[in-house]
């Protein structure tokens, strides 16, 4: 489904990315670990066009990515969310999903139709599916973090995307949030029929969902395959615990 092909991206004299070649397959959920600085949401904002790459490209569905912008490769079938929040904090629930359906759609307000009803029932439907229904009128700033997340992973299914970007979806939460957050994207890989990719640092989750793992380590993968062969894998014990490496670490 997406492949890279000698991915390169510097800062200055700090190399990021090197050389990268990865592989993503359709309908499995794959996950991209490593340590701190491994260049794991640098690989993503290459992969969504929030950056441009120094060397190689990228190709999605075999078409190449290369010099597209982001909202054009959202509209081929990309979608992502970030570590931080991205939400509109002022507007409801209801209104921040409302608005990326309106996007994409490219529909336009008009004196004869309320801007209330314009696509009413698709997000009434996305705000049901991340267990937001009940909050619709709540503006977005004031919902509590968990929530928030839950909010711009509506935001993001309002693409209608085939491929599924998660940066750190568990970062700061709760270890009941946590729980709730991935039983939430499991039943949304489910019902959606999309294919996940995501970086976590949470070892627990990491093993709990992925069918396919990739370690990057300065900018490169060290080691690729199913969960039990990365787990095995002494380079990756190495990188990330001196030799110890279980499912309770944290990169």
């Amino acid at each position: 489904m997406l492949e890279t092909f000698e991915l390169k991206k510097s800062f200055g004299g700090f190399v990021a990315i090197r050389g990268l070649n990865f592989k993503v397959e359709a309908n499995l959920t794959h996950a991209v670990i490593g340590p701190n600085g491994a260049g794991k949401t640098t690989l993503f904002n290459l992969i969504t066009g929030f950056l441009v790459a120094d060397y190689g490209y990228t190709e999605f569905e075999g078409r190449r990515l290369s010099k597209l912008a982001p909202h054009q490769i959202v509209r081929l079938g990309i979608a992502r969310s970030f570590q931080v929040v991205n939400i509109y904090p002022r507007m409801t629930v209801f209104e921040n999903v409302q608005v990326a359906l309106i996007a994409r759609d490219h529909q336009q307000f008009n004196l004869f139709r309320p801007a209330s009803q314009i696509c009413r029932e698709e997000t009434e439907e996305l705000l049901d599916l991340v267990g937001l229904a009940g909050e619709s009128a709540v503006v977005g700033g004031e919902l509590a973090y968990g929530n928030q997340k839950q909010l711009e992973l509506a935001i993001t299914l309002a693409s209608n995307p085939r491929l599924l970007l998660l940066d750190e979806p568990t970062a700061g939460m709760s270890p009941r949030e946590t729980v709730e957050s991935i039983d939430l994207i499991q039943r949304i890989i489910k019902v959606r029929g999309v294919t996940l990719l995501f970086t976590e640092h949470d070892m627990n989750v990491v093993f709990g969902i992925a069918e396919q793992v990739s370690v990057l380590h300065h900018g490169e993968i060290i080691a690729a395959g199913t969960p039990d062969e990365v787990r095995r894998d002494k380079e990756v014990q190495n990188v990330y615990l001196g030799g110890t490496f279980d499912g309770a670490a944290r990169g």
